[in-house]
């Protein structure tokens, strides 16, 4: 029994030291780790999911390591950010949901001039997944959907062409949406229907 013990322990120990061996060079070295599971994080970049890295890998050959606790958005993600800043907003609908108003702001596109010819709207919004709400609405809108890869609080997007999705989570998505609006200071929605009133 001690003898299996032992041997255990410096299986243990081993695979310890491979494991900082491994996250030390990836890290130091903007190497790829030994273990990693590779995704494609977009159009132009790959991720190695690492145990306590992220490696991104760029078209140009070049390796950006991070670890999973750091702060770090590839540059083709500021400059979609960038693009949604500079995007012109409309800041005249206004939104309540359960009777609460919260201040939001939506984008100056062709579906959100469709959107605003339908107000004012009630929908009453089904929960999905602990971190949005959808409603499949009675009309088609125009859309120009992409993958936005990262969902902040208050996104208001349009799935298809008819599911209107209010997200109250921030996560990471490989889904593409085409953006209406974003909805400043959202609470946690919890896990029922809400009742979301749109008005000009």
């Amino acid at each position: 029994m001690k003898k299996v013990l032992k041997i255990m322990l410096i299986i243990f120990t081993f695979l310890g030291i491979f494991i900082i061996i491994d996250t030390f060079q990836a890290k130091v070295f903007a190497n790829r780790p030994f273990i990693k599971i590779t995704e494609n994080y977009s159009n132009d970049i790959k991720r190695d999911k690492g145990l306590f890295v992220y490696t991104y890998l760029f078209n140009n050959q070049e390796n950006v390591t991070v670890f999973k606790w750091e702060k770090y958005v590839p540059p083709e993600t500021l400059d979609n950010k960038r693009e949604d800043n500079e995007m012109d907003i409309i800041e005249n609908i206004k939104i309540t949901i359960n009777d609460k108003k919260y201040n939001a702001t939506f984008y100056d596109n062709e579906t959100v001039k469709e959107f605003v010819n339908h107000l004012p709207e009630e929908f009453k919004m089904q929960e999905l997944n602990g971190n949005e709400k959808y409603v499949y609405m009675d009309y088609t809108l125009p859309t120009n959907s992409t993958n936005p890869k990262h969902i902040e609080v208050g996104d208001i997007m349009l799935y298809g062409n008819d599911c209107l999705v209010i997200f109250y989570k921030s996560f990471d998505t490989n889904y593409r949406y085409t953006k209406i609006g974003h909805i400043d200071n959202l609470n946690d929605l919890g896990t029922s229907y809400i009742t979301v009133k749109f008005m000009k």
